[in-house]
């Protein structure tokens, strides 16, 4: 019987802001079930890669297909219909400041279903409770720790039973124990509800914890892709400066920046 196919299959990306390349020539599938945790700097292309994928961005030159759907061409209604089987958890939890907590979990039903009003309380509160928020649906964003906004948008994200789940830096910001807890209930997600879990971040312990397999982004490059062990016994230089918290050492050339500065200023 032959294997199912990727659930994301990148090949060739490139993406530009202005005349500055971000990404090049990035290769690499996730498979069905899988954790792939995406690792890199500041500067990397992490957050480019990520909305790439997610269909904030169309790629400029090369495909993106996630769940056998090309985002190049996509048209408007395969697009929604791709939103409706995949969640996004943003870095910063991106809750509506105005709505109960309740109320924005419980927006995609409201905004891409036809459920009642009754099966969307229920269907939200039970997602509340997933992430060990049972009972604080009444409460505003205001009013909860950076721990509980990173759980209520990831009870958001999946309030739908999504197939594909992508989670952006999910431990920025947060002490080494809401961290912990964090990496353990995205375990817990991925065993209890089966879906595929893509997570961007740069935080060394989280990625080995729940990782099956690390992308390593460099300067728009993907420098491995391999599992746990895999990319920390990698000969890159790079990737094991990353691993190492190495820091590297900066060279600057003066003349290309006098000559940088001179042509801004023309």
């Amino acid at each position: 019987m032959s294997a199912p196919p990727p659930i994301i299959e990148v090949h060739q990306l490139q993406a530009w802001y202005g005349a500055r390349q971000v990404l090049k020539d990035i290769d690499f599938q996730v498979q069905r079930g899988e954790i792939r945790v995406i690792m890199g700097g500041s500067g990397s292309g992490k957050s480019t890669l990520l909305r790439h994928l997610i269909g904030l961005q169309r790629p400029p030159a090369g495909s993106v297909r996630v769940l056998g759907v090309d985002l190049a061409r996509a048209s408007v209604g395969e697009l929604l219909g791709l939103r409706k089987k995949m969640g996004v958890s943003f870095q910063g939890g991106a809750l509506i400041t105005s709505m109960t907590v309740g109320d924005n979990v419980a927006l995609p039903l409201r905004e891409l279903t036809r459920l009642d009003e009754n099966t969307i309380r229920i269907m939200s509160r039970l997602k509340l409770e997933v992430v060990n928020l049972g009972g604080f649906q009444d409460l505003m964003p205001a009013q909860l720790s950076g721990g509980m906004v990173k759980r209520a948008a990831l009870a958001r994200a999946i309030v739908m039973d999504p197939e594909l789940l992508f989670f952006d830096e999910p431990s920025a910001g947060l002490d080494p124990v809401v961290s912990a807890e964090l990496d353990e209930l995205i375990l817990k997600l991925r065993s209890a509800l089966r879906m595929t879990i893509v997570v961007v971040t740069h935080e060394l312990e989280s990625a080995l914890k729940i990782a099956d397999t690390i992308s390593v982004l460099d300067q728009g490059q993907i420098l491995v892709t391999d599992s746990v062990l895999g990319v920390q016994q990698c000969a890159d230089q790079r990737v094991q400066d990353l691993f190492h918290r190495r820091p590297r050492s900066i060279e600057m050339d003066v003349d290309a920046y006098m000559k940088r500065l001179t042509d801004e200023r023309a």
